[in-house]
C-alpha cells in the first residue's frame, strides 16, 4: 500500500495571516476521497475560513462519526484536536467535550446518513441543547461507503443508479434544526465557495448552537448494472491477483450566481439541482419568516441557500447550565469542594 505525505515545505513567499500561519498550516493529510468529490470543496472552505479568522489551531476541536463525510476532518486542520466517534454518536461526544472544556472552539463534521439515520436523535439533543459548536453535515443523498443506497435525505422520486425509485419522504435538517431551536441556521453548496466560506466564518464565530447544511455532490456512483466497465462486472469476471478500486476522475462542479436567482445544476449522475440563493435585504432574524421561506421553496422544488436563520443574541448550553467560567477539566479539588458551611446551607434549602 502506497501513502502520499505533504511536503513540510513550502514556498517562503506564501501570505501569511494575523498569527502569521500561511493557509498551509491549517491543512491536514492527502485526501483519498473520490477525485472531484464535494467533499473536498468542503475541507477546502473550512480551512480558508480559519484561516481567516486567524483562529490558532490549537484551540480547535474538530469531531466526527463514519461515513465519507467523517473521513474529511483528517484532511484539514492537522494541528489541532481531533475525535473521530461511532457511527451517529459524534454530537453526544462533542457535548461531553464542550462541557468539560469550553476555551476550545468545537467543529462538528458529519454527513446525512451520520446525522440523518442512526444520528438522528443524537442530531436533535445536541441542537435543542444549545452546545456551542458548529455543526456541519456534508449533505450527498446516498450511503458512498457501502455502494450508493439512499440515505434519509434523498428527496421522493429520485433515482439510484441501479434505477429503483425513492418513494420515501426525506429528512430536512434545515426546517428541523429551526424547530429544535438552533440559533445560526444556513445551507450551502459545495461548489459555491464565495458562499460557503462566508457562511462557516459566521458560524465558528456564532455563540451557540450553528447549524450548516452543506449539498456536496456524490461523484463516485455513475457505474451502472449492465456495463462492462462497472465495479461489480469486472469483479466477477476477473482472476485477479489483488482487489483495487478505480474511480474515474471527474470535474469539480462550481457555481456561481447572484443573490436572489435560481440556479440549475447538473451533476455528474445528470439529475439537476435548483439552488435558490437569498435575496439581498433579505431578515435573517425573522424565524417565522425564515420556515415560511424554507417551504416555499420546497414546495418549487428549489434548495434553499444562504444564512436562513441566525439568532445575534443567542447564548449557549454553558449559559444555561450556569456553569462557572473557568473549564471543568481544570477545576481543583479545592474549587469542586464548598466546606461543610456551604454543604450545610444546601441541604438546608432542601428540607
Amino acid at each position: 500500500m502506497t501513502f502520499i505525505a505533504k511536503p513540510r515545505l513550502h514556498h517562503p513567499l506564501l501570505k501569511s495571516n494575523g498569527l502569521g500561519f500561511t493557509r498551509r498550516d491549517y491543512e491536514g493529510k492527502v485526501s483519498t476521497l473520490c477525485a472531484g468529490c464535494g467533499h473536498d470543496s468542503i475541507s477546502a472552505a473550512i480551512i480558508q475560513a480559519c484561516y481567516d479568522l486567524d483562529l490558532p489551531p490549537h484551540r480547535l476541536a474538530k469531531l466526527s462519526g463514519i461515513g465519507c463525510s467523517s473521513k474529511t476532518p483528517d484532511y484539514f486542520l492537522g494541528a489541532s484536536h481531533g475525535f473521530n466517534s461511532v457511527h451517529g454518536r459524534m454530537p453526544s461526544v462533542l457535548t461531553g467535550a464542550n462541557l468539560a472544556n469550553r476555551d476550545l472552539i468545537y467543529l462538528g463534521v458529519s454527513g446525512d446518513g451520520d446525522s440523518a439515520s442512526i444520528g438522528l436523535g443524537q442530531f436533535a439533543h445536541s441542537i435543542r441543547r444549545g452546545v456551542n459548536m458548529t455543526y456541519i453535515v456534508e449533505n450527498n443523498g446516498v450511503y458512498g461507503l457501502t455502494k450508493g443506497q439512499f440515505s434519509a435525505t434523498s428527496d421522493t422520486g429520485s433515482k439510484s443508479k441501479k434505477g429503483v425509485i425513492n418513494t420515501d419522504q426525506p429528512i430536512e435538517l434545515v426546517a428541523l434544526a429551526l424547530q429544535l431551536g438552533a440559533t445560526f441556521v444556513g445551507r450551502g453548496f459545495s461548489g459555491d465557495k464565495a458562499q460557503l466560506v462566508p457562511l462557516i466564518k459566521a458560524a465558528l464565530r456564532h455563540n451557540g448552537a450553528a447549524f450548516i447544511d452543506v449539498l456536496s455532490p456524490c461523484v463516485q456512483f455513475n457505474n451502472h448494472a449492465g456495463s462492462t466497465k462497472s465495479f461489480d462486472y469486472v469483479r466477477e469476471h476477473n482472476a485477479a491477483v489483488n482487489r483495487l478500486d478505480v474511480i474515474v476522475d471527474r470535474d469539480e462542479i462550481i457555481v456561481d450566481y447572484a443573490p436572489g436567482s435560481v440556479e440549475l445544476v447538473t451533476q455528474h449522475d445528470g439529475s439537476v439541482l435548483r439552488l435558490s440563493k437569498l435575496p439581498e435585504g433579505y431578515d435573517p432574524t425573522d424565524k417565522f419568516a425564515a420556515a415560511q421561506r424554507l417551504q416555499l421553496h420546497h414546495s418549487k422544488g428549489e434548495i434553499l441557500t444562504g444564512l436562513i436563520y441566525v439568532d445575534p443574541d443567542a447564548d449557549d448550553l454553558h449559559a444555561h447550565l450556569g456553569t462557572v467560567l473557568t473549564p471543568l477539566n481544570a477545576l481543583r479539588d479545592q474549587d469542586l469542594v464548598p466546606g461543610a458551611t456551604a454543604l450545610e446551607s444546601l441541604n438546608a434549602s432542601l428540607r
